[in-house]
């Protein structure tokens, strides 16, 4: 009997091992079938942020452009070190992101700008009763932000530098305090804590359209800033030295995406509301937002030729004369942008 049942006992492990191989198989099967209608197979793309910022991605996943230009998109939730390890090693091949990333390529971060998203994004806002009327008036004030050191902080840095007013703590002409939460940060403007919230869309027009602050600065309006990209594109070094055709198929699918939206942005707005991308409850406002951002067309892109490459150095002068950046600018900001000719095939 016990070597009965250790024969069966054995026929049952060997037998759910086959079945288990077999699933796995099956598995892996359907996997490698489903990449196997997409030219290049599957890809992650970090994009569930909740931000408008990346609407272009999800228009591109939703209208099917990455599938027209051979790849199984895969949308993911990363942050910012998961974003940098995929980047480096290849296994995310492009990201949006702002002049935040500069800093970080010159710590060593292998990517490349490879194109301009959108301009605008972020807006200053004080309460409706304040004072402060413009840049001349925050010497000596508090400005919320969400983090030291990122977007809304180095854009209030070169707003306040480019005035005379110095960035920098230690001199206390200004005083910088962060908060994780926008919502709290406007709290915090509301009560008085801080003078001024630095903050990402659509906090601030939220607030501004609730009657419950005014804005003091607009990143798509102002001199010194309008009419340049923010948001840049950034692609892997790795994929494009390795793979260069798959990052120009990934842009012609982001080109697609931004001329969609520039002649359709209420309804991406829809798209974007309808797919639970971004929390919008005031679909006028995000249609105004996504306005605002300027998505390039075709015709645009024709006509303006906006220069990604001119922008990049515009920034990195900027940042290298408020002290973020310490590397000589001319020589960084031609080494950190690459031109991809998105039209090849």
């Amino acid at each position: 009997m016990k070597t009965l049942r250790k024969i069966a006992g054995k026929e049952f492990v060997l037998t759910l091992a086959a079945l288990l191989a077999a699933l796995g198989f099956s598995s892996c099967t359907k996997k490698d079938k489903a990449d196997a209608a997409y030219k290049y197979g599957s890809i992650n793309i970090p994009a569930l942020d909740g931000s408008l910022c990346g609407a272009p991605i999800y228009i591109a996943y939703e209208k099917g452009f990455f599938a027209e230009e051979g790849f199984n998109a895969k949308l993911i939730s990363a942050d910012t070190e998961s974003r940098k390890i995929g980047l480096n090693n290849g296994t995310i091949p492009i990201v949006n992101g702002d002049f935040q990333f500069f800093p970080s390529i010159e710590e060593g971060v292998n990517v490349k700008v490879v194109d301009g998203l959108h301009n605008g994004c972020i807006k200053f806002v004080v309460r409706p009763d304040s004072d402060i009327s413009g840049v001349k008036d925050l010497k000596g004030k508090k400005i919320g932000i969400d983090e030291i050191g990122g977007t809304p902080h180095q854009v209030a840095s070169l707003w306040l530098e480019q005035a005379g007013i110095s960035a920098l703590q230690k001199d206390g002409q200004v005083t910088f305090l962060p908060f994780s939460d926008g919502n709290l940060e406007l709290e915090a403007l509301y009560s008085g804590e801080i003078d001024v919230a630095a903050m990402w869309d659509p906090l601030g027009s939220v607030a501004e359209k609730a009657g419950k602050a005014k804005v003091l600065f607009d990143l798509s309006t102002d001199p010194a800033f309008k009419g340049k990209y923010c948001c840049f594109l950034y692609a892997s070094s790795k994929l494009l030295k390795e793979k260069p055709e798959q990052i120009a198929s990934l842009l012609r699918a982001y080109r697609k995406a931004q001329d969609w939206i520039s002649r359709n942005p209420e309804e991406a707005v829809e798209i974007i509301i309808s797919g639970k991308y971004s929390q919008i409850e005031d679909k006028e406002l995000a249609v105004e937002l996504i306005k605002s951002y300027e998505y390039p067309s075709t015709a645009d892109r024709e006509a303006n030729k906006q220069s990604v490459e001119a922008d990049v150095e515009y920034f990195v002068n900027a940042l290298h004369d408020i002290g973020y950046l310490k590397s000589e600018p001319a020589k960084f900001a031609k080494s950190i942008y690459s031109f991809v000719e998105v039209n090849a095939l």
